[in-house]
């Protein structure tokens, strides 16, 4: 009995360690009303998975590592095959999300959302159609379709060049995918990640709202590696301005001389089961860059800003020959969604980097976690939290 006893006690205590902290456990204040797991698998039926990718330590061998990367899938309605209403926006372009001309042609996303590193956007996108093969994800004997797979550079901490994400790992993020509450920070494809001069990576949050007698969610995830750190705010406070010269990120072999302050991206998806058309879908998109711009995002030149946005609703919307009829959210009421999409952009940045933890990666070069203690030091300064 004592034995059994002590090993609930440390499979309680793994699961308590394997749960990060998270923006609001560490008293960050956040506008609106999230879900209860406040994450982009709040909408029901959409499920998430990683591959994480971590070995080794030291100088950079190409092709050796050490790694640190990996592979997030994103899954509408989970393993059904049946698309979504969706549309996308950029703020600024220096990045990729394969897929979207024919979603803007079609108003239509027909496959999952993968989000992985600058170099290996290739071979998850081809290992997505090889997965729909092994797993008959289309019935038909002649089908064709075109898988999203967008990316942000985490080469300052790992071997990009060395391309050590394989079709496996692709293969392992689809396959682990599920709804409920997800993991944040360094994992994924957020592993390698840096933002706002600190550690990034993979975040969510979402917003809970009604409208007329209907309640509605939207979630959010990020992949954040964007942004200068003195434009760093959080709770309206300048947290970057205020750590300058604590904890910066540390460079100590190429390629630091060709990152600038701000260079980077951010890869956005919004979920929602509010019942949106596809010019809908554009128009939350493009609010987007609102909630960015309020933790410190500019936009600058060298970071790709792409975000996706879909809705689970109208399930029956996609025909190949039938006509049919579905369900629209009246413009006039729309304004609701913009604020949550905002709120849940802000929340699910700060989640990721509240969440990462330091990383030393290719030839010591080091990307610091942000420091919690100090973060709420400075709300309290600045009169934000008591």
């Amino acid at each position: 009995m004592k034995a059994l006893f002590f090993f609930f006690l440390i499979l309680f205590s793994l699961q308590v360690q394997a749960q990060k902290p998270r923006a609001r456990d560490i008293g960050i204040p956040f506008e609106g009303t999230p879900g209860p797991y406040n994450a982009i698998t709040d909408v029901k039926g959409v499920e998430v998975g990683y591959s994480t990718i971590i070995s080794g330590q030291g100088q950079n061998i190409r092709g050796k590592g050490p790694v640190r990367t990996g592979v997030t899938a994103i899954l509408p309605r989970g393993r059904v095959n049946n698309p979504v209403y969706a549309n996308w926006y950029t703020l600024n372009g220096n990045g990729e999300m394969t897929g979207t001309t024919w979603i803007t042609e079609s108003g239509f996303l027909e496959t999952p959302i993968m989000i992985t590193n600058t170099n290996s956007v290739g071979v998850v996108r081809d290992a997505v159609l090889k997965w729909f093969v092994d797993h008959h994800w289309y019935q038909e004997d002649f089908w064709y379709t075109y898988p999203v797979v967008a990316e942000t550079y985490d080469g300052f901490l790992n071997d990009i060049y060395g391309f050590h994400v394989k079709e496996s790992h692709a293969y392992a993020a689809l396959d682990s995918a599920k709804t409920g509450s997800i993991k944040e920070g360094n994992v994924g494809g957020g592993t390698g990640m840096m933002c706002l001069g600190f550690k990034g990576g993979t975040g969510t949050a979402s917003r809970v709202f009604k409208i007329a007698d209907s309640t509605y969610t939207i979630g959010v995830l990020v992949q954040a590696n964007f942004g200068a750190k003195r434009n760093l705010t959080i709770a309206g406070v300048p947290i970057g301005k205020e750590l300058k010269d604590t904890l910066n990120n540390e460079f100590k072999l190429p390629p630091q001389h060709y990152r600038k302050p701000g260079d980077g991206s951010i890869i956005v998806v919004v979920a929602t089961d509010a019942p949106l058309l596809p010019h809908q879908l554009k128009r939350i998109a493009a609010r987007v860059p609102l909630g960015i711009g309020i933790v410190g995002g500019r936009g600058e030149n060298g970071s790709g800003d792409i975000f996706l946005a879909f809705s689970t609703a109208n399930p029956g919307a996609f025909q190949r020959e039938k006509f049919t009829k579905v369900v629209e959210l009246p413009n006039d009421e729309i304004n609701p969604l913009f604020d949550a999409t905002v709120q849940a952009v802000e929340e699910a940045i700060i989640n990721a980097m509240v969440a990462a933890e330091t990383m030393e990666g290719i030839n010591g070069n080091k990307a610091y976690a942000l420091p919690h203690k100090k973060v709420m030091e400075l709300l309290r300064k600045y009169g934000r939290v008591k």
